[in-house]
């Protein structure tokens, strides 16, 4: 896909990844509705694309608010003209024991990280259909192949992005809209607090720049890719371990048992 002049609506655009992403994108003259709730910051980011010589329009909407999916697509169909590429990035994680994580912590979870991009997607879909053109990209993570203790909710949430875009782009086979999951590994980006980082950095987990991952990110839209993996041995354990989940098992044991220690640290 050439993304010059293309409609993009990306969310989580004030985020490591998401930040990066949008700047990427407006350098390869894509015009952008960037949904984010911190107004204050995604109007910063759409001035700096402007300053640029970019097109950016900011939506300030939190995507876990109950119409607000429906109402972001509206706002950015009418500040760009329509859509051609929804790119669901926003996201919320948890490092914790399951027992103790809030209830209200995990539906807020499923909702913005599951249920808020499938609602922006079927509010999209009329116009895409429409026209016959255009992509949907759905940013999941290595925690959607691999269950990880101790993101048990986060886990959930990326394995049911990553199902869901194999079945909608199943659905739409026989149609010029593509779906896009890419799948990166550990990051750094404010997700990550403090216990998290120490966590990762002591099981030598590999954490890429979000300026490597939005890159990615922007190759596999513009090669119009199905699926993408990034980084090894991680894309490997991936695949390995929808095959012999019990070797991941085994393999993941003594970094589960250091996970532990910083989850019981940390009061959910």
């Amino acid at each position: 896909m050439n993304l010059s002049g293309k409609r993009i609506i990306l969310t989580g655009a004030a985020g490591g990844i998401g930040y990066c992403v949008a700047l990427l994108l407006a350098e390869k003259g894509a015009r952008l509705a960037l949904v984010e709730r911190n107004a204050p910051r995604v109007q910063e980011i759409c001035a700096e694309i402007k300053q640029r010589g970019g097109f950016a329009a900011p939506i300030a909407l939190d995507l876990s608010v109950e119409g607000a999916p429906l109402q972001a697509v509206a706002l950015a169909q009418q500040a760009l003209g329509g859509v051609d590429v929804l790119i669901n990035n926003a996201g919320l994680m948890d490092f914790t024991l399951f027992e103790r994580q809030n209830p209200q912590r995990i539906a807020q979870v499923i909702g913005v990280n599951v249920i808020a991009p499938m609602l922006l997607v079927r509010a999209v879909l009329p116009q895409l259909l429409a026209q016959n053109s255009g992509r949907i990209v759905n940013i999941g993570s290595a925690f959607g192949s691999i269950g990880f203790p101790h993101f048990a909710t986060y886990c959930a949430s990326k394995f049911a992005m990553r199902g869901f875009s194999e079945a909608l782009r199943r659905e739409l086979a026989d149609s010029q809209i593509g779906v896009t999951y890419v799948s990166p590994r550990a990051t750094k980006t404010p997700l990550n607090d403090d216990v998290t980082t120490r966590m990762l950095e002591e099981t030598r987990t590999n954490m890429d720049e979000p300026e490597y991952v939005a890159g990615q990110i922007v190759l596999a839209i513009e090669r119009d890719c199905k699926e993408h993996f990034i980084g090894q041995p991680e894309s490997f354990f991936a695949r390995l371990n929808g095959m012999f989940p019990r070797l991941v098992d085994n393999g993941l044991l003594k970094n589960t048992r250091i996970a532990r220690k910083y989850a019981e640290s940390i009061n959910k």
